[in-house]
C-alpha cells in the first residue's frame, strides 16, 4: 500500500476554507497512487500556538476569553459538514486519512474542545475518533483531557494502522495499547515543531517493528487572520515562523525512507509492505513472543465518559 504524509499549512481558524484544502490534498494524493495519507495534529482549523508567545495563564484575561471564544467557533464537529464533505472526498478518490482536528464537544460539553484524530475510511467513512489522553503544557489551556474510546488500530487494505497525537507518542502505555492490537503502522502526528519531535520516529518504528508516518505541518505570522484577537502582539514580538514542518517516512528497522523539505509544502510517500514488518519480528513483537503478559498486562478503560448518566427505575443504565 501506498502511504504518505501531507506537510501543508492551514487556513488558520478558517474550517471551511481549510476542508476545501483538505479535499483538494487529497484528490492530488489519489493521482500520486497514495492509498492512505496522514495530516498534522490539529490541521482542521489549526493549532493553538498563541499560548505559550502571550501570557495564556492570566486569570479570567477577558483578551484570551475572546480568543478562545474564536478557536471555539471554528472547531468542528464529527458529523458536521466539513467532516462529511471530506468524508465523500475519500470515498470518492479512494483515499483513506488520518485527519487532526479541534473537536467541539456535543450537549453538555458545548464549550470544550478536544484535540482529536479522525480516522476516515475510504470505504466505511469515519471509523473512529481518538481524542488526545494529555494536551501537553499550555494546551490543556485550551483543550480538555481525552479518553480512551478511540485508543485502537483500524484495518485499512489489509494493514492494521493506529495513531497517537503529539506527546501521546511518548506515552509507553498508550503506544503498547495500539501495538497490542499488531499494529503495522503507526501515525504520529505533530503541529510542526521538529525539536519536539526528537527521535519519536525511529524510536517507534524500532521498538514496534512497525512503518512510522510522521507528519508535521507548516504555520506562520501570515498565516495568522488580523481578525485574532492577539494578532497585533504577534505582529509585535517580530516572530515569524513558527512550524517549519519536518515530516518522514521511517520504515520497520527505523530507517527514514523519504523526508520532506523544511518549511515547504508537500506530500511524501513510499511504498509500504507487510512482510518487512514481519521479518523484523522474528526478532521482536513488543505485545507477542518479546513480551511477559503472565507478568505484565495492561487494562485500558475504553468508555467515553459523558457529564449526565440516566438510570431508569430497574437501575440500568441507559
Amino acid at each position: 500500500m501506498k502511504i504518505g504524509a501531507a506537510q501543508l499549512r492551514p487556513i488558520w481558524l478558517d474550517s471551511a476554507a481549510t476542508t476545501d484544502k483538505i479535499i483538494s490534498t487529497i484528490a492530488k494524493a489519489a493521482s500520486m497512487g497514495i492509498e492512505l495519507l496522514a495530516f498534522p495534529e490539529s490541521f482542521l482549523s489549526g493549532y493553538p500556538f498563541w499560548l505559550c508567545r502571550t501570557n495564556a495563564a492570566a486569570f479570567n484575561d477577558p483578551r484570551h476569553g475572546r480568543a478562545y471564544a474564536q478557536f471555539l467557533e471554528a472547531a468542528i464537529e464529527p458529523n458536521g459538514t466539513e467532516i462529511t464533505r471530506i468524508s465523500e472526498a475519500c470515498k470518492d478518490y479512494g483515499v483513506s486519512i488520518f485527519l487532526g482536528v479541534n473537536e467541539r464537544g456535543t450537549t453538555s460539553a458545548r464549550g470544550s474542545i478536544y484535540c482529536s484524530m479522525i480516522v476516515i475510511d475510504s470505504e466505511k467513512g469515519v471509523c473512529g475518533i481518538h481524542r488526545k489522553l494529555v494536551p501537553t503544557h499550555d494546551e490543556r489551556l485550551c483543550w480538555a483531557p481525552g479518553d480512551a474510546h478511540g485508543l485502537q488500530i483500524h484495518k485499512i487494505r489489509g494493514f492494521r494502522v493506529g495513531g497517537l497525537n503529539c506527546w501521546e507518542n511518548w506515552m509507553p502505555l498508550a503506544r503498547f495499547a495500539l501495538y497490542a492490537e499488531g499494529e503495522e503502522i503507526h501515525i504520529a502526528s505533530w503541529p510542526g515543531n521538529k525539536s519536539v519531535v526528537g527521535v519519536a520516529p525511529e524510536f517507534i518504528a524500532t521498538e514496534a517493528r512497525v512503518w512510522v508516518i510522521s507528519v508535521l505541518g507548516l504555520l506562520s505570522l501570515n498565516d495568522i487572520p488580523d481578525s485574532f484577537e492577539f494578532k497585533a502582539d504577534l505582529v509585535a514580538n517580530n516572530d515569524h515562523d513558527y512550524f517549519l514542518g519536518g515530516s518522514k517516512i521511517v520504515d520497520p528497522t527505523g530507517k527514514t525512507i523519504v523526508e520532506a523539505e523544511i518549511g515547504q509544502e508537500a506530500i511524501i510517500h513510499t511504498n509500504a509492505d507487510i512482510e518487512s514488518v514481519n521479518a523484523e519480528r522474528q526478532m521482536k513483537d513488543v505485545s507477542g513472543h518479546y513480551n511477559r503478559s503472565d507478568l505484565l498486562q495492561l487494562e485500558i478503560n475504553s468508555i467515553r465518559p459523558t457529564a449526565v448518566q440516566r438510570i431508569n427505575v430497574s437501575g440500568k443504565k441507559r
